[in-house]
């Protein structure tokens, strides 16, 4: 088995387990790969300040990439060293032309500044940490951002994504990471595979030295690009459809379980 140089893995529904949390054994084995030289890399949806609670699992390069590809984040330093936005007047025209298009929609939008979002914008989590703006559709758009947020308070999320996707047509990447009612928009190209293709090309490395793990469409650009995908077992559809391989469920450390022969650990269900 060719070894990789680079592991890049999705958080949220694959590395994480369902409550959240990151197991002892894949801890183990994400400091047993760094110990070999593998490097290990988030690509996530979560915007920046969402990842000082996964720092221990960072690797000691230290960065994620974060927001679907939009921001290149050092976590010890807690600064985004490179993005890739999309710029305010682009903001203001998807934002009305949704809005006109679908009337029961609300935004949220995540920015260098933190998070924004209109008052009835609600967010499963709950959190409201990083956010510096509450307002309307034109406070909204006065600056330019990594991600647009689109939530509808009925629909299932993959309704929301195709008529999201209607609506912005190839102004801009519609993507969706499971969240309940959210899809999600990017800046033209802007993806995971992306942002990923762009550090390991700054890391010397190529795609065929690379394995990547996902469950959601978000992630499908990723595991495209890497040289082995993998989709965690309770993967939609279209990822367990065109990942090259399947492994056990997030909740049964299935990124772990691919990866334990590479530390020379004997894999068990």
């Amino acid at each position: 088995m060719d070894r990789p140089r680079v592991v890049a893995t999705d958080c949220d529904g694959t590395l994480l387990r369902s409550d959240g949390t990151v197991s002892e054994r894949t801890r183990d084995v994400l400091g047993d790969l760094e110990q070999a030289g593998i490097t290990v890399v988030l690509v996530t949806a979560r915007p920046p300040r969402w990842m000082h609670e996964l720092a221990d699992v960072v690797g000691g390069h230290g960065i994620a990439l974060c927001g679907n590809g939009a921001f290149t984040y050092d976590v010890g330093a807690r600064r985004v060293i490179s993005h890739r936005l999309i710029e305010a007047p682009v903001v203001a025209e998807l934002l009305e032309d949704l809005r006109r298009a679908l009337p029961e929609v609300r935004f949220g939008l995540e920015g260098l500044q933190g998070f924004a979002r209109e008052s009835d914008f609600a967010r499963a989590s709950g959190r409201t940490d990083g956010e510096w703006l509450v307002g309307s559709l034109a406070q909204l758009t006065t600056e330019p951002v990594g991600k647009i947020l689109v939530r509808h308070p009925t629909w299932a999320v993959d309704e929301v994504y195709e008529q999201v996707a209607k609506v912005v047509g190839d102004r801009a990447e519609v993507s969706h990471s499971g969240a309940v009612g959210l899809a999600e928009i990017g800046a033209v190209g802007v993806t995971k595979g992306l942002a990923l293709a762009d550090w390991c090309r700054e890391q010397g490395v190529e795609s065929h030295a690379v394995w990547a793990f996902g469950d959601m469409p978000n992630d499908l650009p990723m595991l495209a690009w890497a040289g082995r995908s993998f989709a965690v077992a309770n993967a939609h559809p279209d990822v367990l459809e065109a990942a090259s391989e399947v492994t056990a469920s997030n909740d049964d450390d299935g990124v772990a379980l691919a990866l334990a022969e590479l530390v020379g650990e004997q894999p068990t269900s």
